[in-house]
């Protein structure tokens, strides 16, 4: 057991498909020690690595004028086991800086083809959207973190199921109702879903042949440019029964709200499910300040809407993250120093505490030893 474990070490924190693998990664990491074993195996595969899950952009192929679907060949050890619904990391190298963001995988797993998708919609302020969706080449490796997520349907599949959604956040929607197509499996499903006119609805041609191959799927459109948002208080109006759907929404901020406001109020939080993309941002942030990251020599100045990751990442700084949303803790790190806000109430954490960097701030100064 103790030589097992000399020999997964230097390959101890690289999520494998299989135990063995680690240990093949720790081994050729040990031979080739001084010298890094990526040198030796970049030279027969650029997708093999000993410490780092990568991928390979295949395609890149246009869904909307705004939203592009990547697909990726994937490398050594990363597991196609996933759920429907789950989101992957994906870090891109642009002008010599790596950039990190999770996107909802929008292929189902166990694929032969050692490929997965994401689709992304290009964010005006999003610098690695816009760069996925606009300006990333076939052949461009980049680095890859394991699925994660909750956000996904139980197996068998609820008999009747509610989707809500608008915009992007079809996206692990689309991957549920591929899943739940490739088992042969058919629930009640209704599916309302906005956007703002028929030219912006990603994967329209496949929900609309969904729709009409009479399989339990009815795709309820809200054009909002014409028609205006949905009003979840007259919800009744169009799904009659959705008090008794297992629903998952996925969307804008401002929609989840609005349907957690519903559900809460009708008591039903137990049958809904909500993924978001961005966190619930209030004002009772920090005051901004100085964050120090000491172990890379790195410190700067924010202010108090911008997150320790997001501050850490604009720095090069090598930052654990996940879902970005506060849920998954895949970000929490001790506070060496200072004092943060949760971007989300204002709690304040101070030095000794572990704090989740994707939905906390400076707040005067802090000091954090990544």
């Amino acid at each position: 057991m103790d030589l097992l474990k000399w020999s997964r070490r230097p390959a101890a924190d690289v999520s494998a498909t299989a135990p063995q693998v680690n240990v093949i990664r720790g081994l050729v990491a040990r031979a080739t020690t001084p010298l890094l074993p990526d040198d030796y195996l970049h030279l027969l595969n650029p997708l093999w690595s000993a410490r780092e899950l990568r991928g390979r952009i295949v395609a890149v192929t246009r869904e909307t004028t705004d939203t592009a679907t990547v697909e990726i060949e994937t490398g050594w050890g990363f597991s196609h086991n996933y759920q429907p619904g789950q989101y992957v990391g994906i870090g891109l190298q642009i002008e010599g800086r790596w950039h990190w963001r999770s996107y909802s995988l929008t292929s189902i797993g166990a694929t032969r083809k050692k490929r997965i998708t994401i689709t992304v919609k290009a964010n005006p302020d999003g610098f690695l959207s816009t760069h996925l969706v606009d300006g990333v080449a076939p052949g461009t490796v980049i680095r890859l973190a394991a699925p994660k997520g909750d956000f996904t349907l139980p197996h068998p599949a609820p008999p009747s199921i509610l989707f809500i959604t608008a915009g992007s956040g079809i996206t692990p929607v689309i991957s549920m109702l591929r899943g739940l197509r490739s088992r042969g499996e058919t629930p009640d499903i209704v599916h309302v879903h906005s956007a703002p006119t028929r030219e912006d609805v990603i994967f329209l041609a496949e929900l609309e042949e969904l729709a009409a191959a009479g399989v339990g799927y009815t795709l309820d459109l809200q054009l909002t440019r014409t028609m205006g948002k949905v009003d979840l208080g007259r919800l009744g109006d169009r799904v009659a029964d959705w008090q008794t759907r297992s629903t998952w929404a996925c969307g804008p901020i401002a929609m989840l709200d609005d349907v957690e406001r519903t559900w809460g109020a009708a008591g039903l939080d137990d049958n809904l499910h909500v993924e978001r993309f961005a966190i619930a941002r209030t004002d009772k942030g920090g005051e901004g300040g100085t964050v120090t990251f000491t172990r890379s020599g790195r410190s700067l100045e924010i202010d108090g809407a911008t997150t320790l990751l997001e501050a850490g990442e604009s720095q090069g700084v090598q930052m654990p993250f996940g879902c970005r949303m506060g849920i998954c803790q895949s970000c929490v790190v001790q506070l060496t120093g200072g004092y943060t806000r949760d971007l989300r109430n204002g709690t304040e954490s101070r030095e000794g505490d572990r704090i989740q960097t994707c939905i906390s701030t400076v707040s005067g100064e802090c000091t954090i030893d990544l």
